[in-house]
């Protein structure tokens, strides 16, 4: 069945958000594209009526919970941990 799912990513570009130039403030991290929403997702259709704070692990995906934005028969679901940490690419990188 079809649901919406929405990939939150992490806020800010930078790990302290507060690191600013002279004249900025904290929005001027604020990374574009922090959340990704996709609909017509295919879940398992025991999953029509889930719950608001219900969680949930899709395979190979992440864990997610249901959004109080959904409705019986239209799923909401939001990610909570993705199973790749971008942070610790980021780390790495700055390392070398």
């Amino acid at each position: 069945m079809d649901a919406e799912v929405r990939l939150y990513d992490n806020l800010f570009t930078k790990e302290d958000p507060n690191e600013v130039e002279e004249g900025q403030d904290i929005t001027a991290n604020v990374k574009a594209d922090y959340l990704k929403i996709i609909s017509n997702c295919k879940v398992e259709p025991s999953l029509r009526d889930a719950a608001a704070g219900a969680r949930y692990q899709f395979e190979r995906m992440g864990y997610f919970c249901v959004d109080p934005d959904s409705a019986p028969g239209n799923p909401v679901f939001n990610r909570t941990i993705g199973l790749r940490d971008t942070w610790a690419k980021i780390e790495q990188r700055e390392k070398k």
